[in-house]
């Protein structure tokens, strides 16, 4: 029996099959890695606490902490001994055939018949067609596009505008110039916001001092590979394909959008100092030749999952009718 992990589940040679002591110890180091955020995150929930930059993987995106933590080993891969995956979404037994081509023995297929659980790749490239054919879309459109690396993060600073008029979106946040200070940045500052859901949080005095007027309908057309929330926004894509995508990228994208969500927020106008985050100045030369420089690497970064992901979506074959 296949005693390791695939490093690559979907092969022109057939299904592969883990034992249970396998990915029950795969899926139990997947929740030991997603534990490191989800139990905080749980804990400040409980208690009442807020935290402006831990907390908006959780309370902005839509993937609740218990759906993190569920392992998802990916298309191709059997899951032996796994009879409660039965009762998951997109999941369905194996036939004999993928059994025996996995490896198995003809004892093992009969013993493992109606105990075993893989991905029903049919049922969900036809239940989330629309879904699929967006993601490949946004992904391959994005990547190929060059960034727009002279934003310097002014769509957060457009979001505290004209803040003694408006409410400001952190209320128990301090603005770190003021509210005259932050004004006078938004006023001298060029703001090229393409991404739409950073947009939409505008203060109504900043929407025209935006160059594009972002829309959900443009989305896809505009996004580009610089933009720190659409590099966030490569987690999103990756679970709203689960359980398609396998959990190792799904925390890979996780990973990238924690530390980038920390950049977006020392940027910001907000005095993040006592919760021990260093700002980035980016009204000053200094820092926005900080913030490009982070904003590159990320970029990079981003677009190599962006790659991994439409790899996915490529390795999987057409549904049939």
């Amino acid at each position: 029996m296949t005693d390791a992990p695939p490093t690559q589940p979907l092969s022109a040679q057939g299904p592969v099959h883990l034992t249970g002591p396998v990915w029950r110890d795969l899926a139990e180091e997947h929740r030991e890695r997603t534990s490191v955020y989800t139990e905080p995150f749980l804990e400040r929930r409980h208690a009442g606490r807020k935290h402006p930059v831990e907390d908006f993987l959780f309370t902005y995106y839509t993937l609740k902490p218990g759906q993190l933590r569920r392992w998802h080993p990916g298309p191709g891969v059997i899951l032996l001994d796994a009879t409660e995956r039965l009762e998951w979404k997109f999941y369905r037994r194996p036939t004999d055939t993928e059994l025996r081509t996995s490896g198995l023995s003809t004892d093992d297929v009969e013993e493992h018949r109606n105990t075993s659980a893989i991905l029903d790749l049919e049922d969900f490239l036809r239940t989330r067609a629309a879904a699929v054919d967006f993601t490949r879309d946004i992904l391959e459109r994005t990547a190929a596009k060059p960034g727009n690396f002279g934003c310097f993060g002014m769509h957060e600073w457009a979001m505290a505008y004209r803040s003694e008029e408006n409410d400001i979106r952190h209320e128990y946040l301090d603005l770190r110039l003021g509210a005259e200070g932050t004004d006078t940045v938004v006023e001298s500052h060029r703001i090229h916001c393409t991404h739409f859901d950073a947009f939409r949080f505008f203060q109504p005095q900043a929407v025209p001092r935006n160059e594009l007027q972002p829309t959900r309908e443009e989305q896809r057309h505009l996004e580009q590979p610089a933009c720190l929330h659409a590099n966030m926004d490569v987690y999103k894509w990756a679970y709203k394909l689960l359980p398609l995508v396998d959990s190792a990228l799904l925390m890979d994208c996780f990973d990238l959008a924690w530390q980038i969500r920390e950049m977006d927020m020392r940027a910001a106008p907000y005095d993040l100092t006592a919760w021990g985050y260093e700002p980035i100045a980016v009204e000053t030369a200094h820092g926005k030749k900080q913030y490009a420089t982070l904003q590159r690497e990320f970029a990079e970064r981003s677009n190599i999952l962006r790659q991994r992901l439409l790899n996915v979506l490529i390795s999987v074959p057409e549904p049939s009718n």
